[in-house]
């Protein structure tokens, strides 16, 4: 029997642990953190005979060694000792990898991308499931890609539809959808990939890899980079029109007179369409390429432009108190999806922000707070560098709260102060100070929101 060790043990782990047990393979995961939560989920797996280790670091014992390393996409791919694994001829893959190993005879979409991952592939998934498709959307979205692939071995789905960062791209080398999506480019996880060319190569590849190519044309980034590398087979977006695409208008997704046109057909009014900002009706136009690619009818598509109300901590309306609008952002994980988020709300704002911070450029999120917020409310690690930060750009209406808690509190007395129209949760930050995740973060807000 195989011997299989994962490093990580979150959504992603237990899935390629339960997969890989389903198989036949003898599964140990290790994660070099602690807690209560942890040891509870090492009782549950030894029930299924998967052992877990916990508060230490994989170890290579040259007598024991595994056939296989999986490794949980928040694992950086180049720690020593996955360098050392892959020296000592140890099969080293991402668990989106493993997924694909066994999800592979089933065509893929995959979504990639900055920002708008999420709300993309969510649109795609209730697309395909409208026009009758059996698909589920997993990786950084509902399942793990691993629990997907285990799923599938009784209930074998039509079309995967996965959204896939970086960190995943990057640990799954043979990966290759059958669409592949780019939906923004802006600098983003630099601790990780270093440089921006890096990032962007890694983001590239998968779509290189991918039969059918479909790119956000008003992303300066992506289209430059299309008339750099006149990418074969490739399908084209834009919320200005057709001017704004790369290639024919026959095999663009755009906006025209207010409609939705699709490889020349009219879809449906943007009118239709429930959630705001622009950059919403850019994952829609991407959406809807997908869509018209995999051959769902247009009846379906524009049923799901009018039912379709956003994902969770995506700008999500939690409650409207006192007439002020409590909105979770909790996915705006960086500068420029927070400055997206707080563009999109109608202001005056209460913004509260702050979290494990990122390197990024914070000035355009930073002059958009001038513009809009009466006041932000700093909570986690991030409260010292944002309030240095908000005071060296000329804004001094901060208020370090600490915690989650006292930021609604606060947020509560403010609101009614100021007159505020939101009260809005948009980090620009990691969540991994006071939290697991950025869902965690997020039903942690919506918790005390519905609590008041």
């Amino acid at each position: 029997m195989g011997k299989v060790e994962i490093i990580g043990l979150g959504k992603s782990g237990i899935g390629a642990a339960k997969l890989l047990k389903k198989v036949g393979k003898e599964v140990t995961i290790y994660d070099a953190r602690e807690s209560d939560s942890f040891r509870q989920i090492k009782q549950e797996l030894a029930q299924e005979n998967i052992t877990v280790e916990l508060g230490q670091n994989l170890p290579l014992n040259p007598h024991n060694l595994p056939e296989l390393i999986v490794v949980s996409p928040g694992v950086p791919w180049d720690i020593p000792i996955l360098l050392e694994a892959r020296e000592k001829g140890i099969t080293t893959i991402g668990e989106m990898e493993l997924a694909w190993q066994y999800l592979n005879s089933f065509p893929w979409i995959g979504i990639t991308g900055t920002n708008g991952k999420t709300t993309t592939t969510a649109l795609v998934e209730a697309m395909l499931k409208a026009g009758n498709i059996n698909t589920s959307a997993c990786g950084n979205i509902g399942y793990a890609a691993s629990e997907l692939a285990l799923e599938s071995l009784e209930n074998p789905p039509q079309w995967v539809v996965a959204e896939i960062s970086s960190y995943q791209i990057e640990s799954s080398r043979e990966l290759a959808p059958s669409i592949g999506i780019w939906t923004t480019f802006t600098p983003d996880h630099l601790e990780r990939h270093k440089t921006i060319g890096n990032y962007s190569n890694i983001k590239a590849s998968l779509l290189e890899r991918s039969d059918s190519k479909i790119f956000n044309g008003d992303d300066p980034y992506i289209y430059n980079m299309g008339l750099e590398r006149s990418w074969k087979n490739s399908y084209w977006t834009s919320v200005k029109g057709k001017d704004f695409l790369i290639g024919d208008e026959s095999r663009g997704v755009f906006l025209q007179d207010s409609w939705i046109v699709a490889f020349g057909e009219l879809i449906a009014p943007i009118s239709l369409f429930k959630m705001v900002g622009c950059h919403n009706q850019q994952n829609l136009l991407l959406a809807v390429a997908a869509a018209k690619l995999v051959g769902v009818s247009k009846s379906a598509i524009a049923h799901t432009i009018t039912s379709f109300t956003g994902v969770a901590h995506r700008l999500e309306l939690i409650k409207t108190i006192n007439g002020v609008d409590y909105i979770n952002d909790s996915k705006a994980t960086n500068y420029d999806a927070a400055q997206v988020g707080l563009e999109s709300v109608n202001s005056p704002v209460i913004l509260i922000a702050g979290g494990k911070a990122k390197e990024g450029d914070d000035k355009a999120w930073i002059n958009v707070i001038k513009q809009k917020c009466k006041a932000v409310l700093l909570i986690g690690e991030a409260s010292d560098l944002f309030a240095s930060r908000l005071e060296a750009e000329g804004y001094n209406y901060y208020y370090k709260v600490g915690d989650m808690a006292n930021a609604i509190t606060t947020a509560q007395t403010l609101a009614q102060e100021t007159c505020a129209k939101v009260v809005l949760l948009s980090p620009a930050c990691a969540s991994f100070d006071q939290y697991n995740s950025f869902e965690e973060r997020g039903e942690d807000f919506r918790h005390l929101v519905n609590a008041h």
